[in-house]
């Protein structure tokens, strides 16, 4: 059996459901609040206000410390932890460029801009809906002994 075809069969194989199965991993990754943050502020999302698709900015690329100051109480270790964990899946680059200091930025790739595409609908249904959700949390808290 030819490559293609193996990751054709084992495409088809994947199954989140199962125990085993290696999407598990990917949706552990990808549900995570620091990767849904960190693709929407390469996504263009990050501006103040923003709350829908067609209000976004185009994808860019960001350094660190840009991506550091607009996610508000991230560590340093676990934006370095998540940025390299996202550049081993392939859902971002790392662009080293020799200056003085040097100067790292970091930009979706394609994989990432798709994924990205529906971390922007789940932003957005969390702010939406915040409300709603605290007021069923106080109802629910309240009628709980």
């Amino acid at each position: 059996m030819k490559a293609d075809q193996k990751r054709a069969q084992a495409k088809v194989e994947y199954n989140a459901f199962l125990a085993g199965c290696p999407s598990r991993q990917l949706l552990d990754r990808i549900s995570n609040k620091w990767v849904v943050l960190i693709l929407c502020a390469l996504g263009g999302d990050s501006s103040p206000g923003q709350s829908g698709a067609a209000h976004a900015d185009a994808p860019k690329a960001m350094r660190y410390s840009e991506i550091a100051r607009l996610l508000a109480g991230v560590s340093q270790k676990m934006l370095t932890q998540t940025l390299r964990s996202l550049e081993r899946d392939g859902l971002l680059t790392r662009t080293v460029t020799p200056t003085v200091p040097v100067t790292v930025s970091y930009e979706l790739t394609d994989l990432g801009l798709s994924l990205h595409h529906m971390t922007r609908g789940l932003r957005n249904w969390a702010q939406t809906h915040m409300t709603e959700v605290l007021a069923n949390r106080e109802n629910h808290d309240a009628r709980t002994p």
